[in-house]
Order: structure tokens, then C-alpha cells, then sequence
């Protein structure tokens, strides 16, 4: 892990490859991934699994998505994150989730069913337009 100091929030790199990116606001209990490439199968896995080890470790409850780069959730993924990855963070305490949507239009299609079942769980959902205004949205919630 990488710390950073540098502004007024401290950050960790939790993770990082070409796929895909993990840091961790711990000042302010935000886990933040940034997909660069198409992730699914076995990369899917890990991105869901290193952040949700982080969001606990770190005692988060926030969750910042930076999906731009995303494109379609596949099926098998979906329901691997509800059997596995949902119950450890919603057990832990996520309250707060901002998405950077995905660009393509199919990838918006795939996030909104995924979108509606975190809202319906008691999870507060904004979509945002960069991960800056998603850092300030949900720095502002308390």
C-alpha cells in the first residue's frame, strides 16, 4: 500500500494494475475504484474482493465507483457480487455509494438494475459526473 499526504486528504493506493485501480480515503471512510479496462471473471473478483478487504479494514461506508471505462456487467458477475462481496460490506456498513457511470450506453443499461437493488437495501446512491464531485458528495455525507 501506498500512502499519500499530499492535499488535505490522506490516501492509500490499496491496489493497483492495467485493469483496474483501489484507493482508500481513511479520513473519510471512502473506498474508491477506478476501472480502466473492461474487468470481469477472475478481475471483477479481485477488484470487488481488495476493495471490500479494504472497506473493512479501513472501516469505511462510503463506496466511490469510477466505472467510465466499464462497459457491461456480466451475469455471472452480478450474482457472484450479491452471493459474495454484498453481504460483507452491507454486514459492515455501506451507507453511501457514488457512481461515475459507465460511457457506453449498454454499460449505463447494466448498472441501473444493480443501482436499484442498493437503493432498495438501504444504500444512498448518487450518480455523479467526475470522481471529484463524487468525493465531495460523499465527504458531505455524515
Amino acid at each position: 500500500m501506498k500512502i499519500s499526504t499530499g492535499g488535505k486528504m490522506s490516501k492509500i493506493r490499496v491496489f493497483a494494475n492495467d485493469r483496474f485501480e483501489i484507493y482508500c480515503y481513511p479520513n473519510e471512510k471512502i473506498i474508491h475504484h477506478i476501472i480502466k479496462k473492461f474487468v470481469h471473471g477472475e478481475d471483477f473478483k479481485q477488484l470487488m474482493t481488495k476493495g471490500a478487504d479494504a472497506f473493512i479494514k479501513f472501516s469505511c461506508t462510503k463506496w466511490l465507483s469510477d466505472d467510465r471505462s466499464s462497459s457491461v456487467l456480466k451475469k455471472e458477475d452480478v450474482e457472484w457480487g450479491q452471493k459474495n462481496w454484498e453481504p460483507r460490506i452491507l454486514q459492515k456498513g455501506w451507507k453511501y455509494w457514488a457512481i461515475v457511470m459507465p460511457d457506453s450506453t449498454i454499460g449505463k443499461m447494466t448498472m441501473n438494475p444493480v443501482i436499484k437493488r442498493y437503493a432498495s437495501l438501504g444504500v444512498k446512491v448518487e450518480i455523479v459526473r467526475s470522481a471529484d464531485q463524487g468525493v465531495q458528495w460523499l465527504k458531505s455525507q455524515v
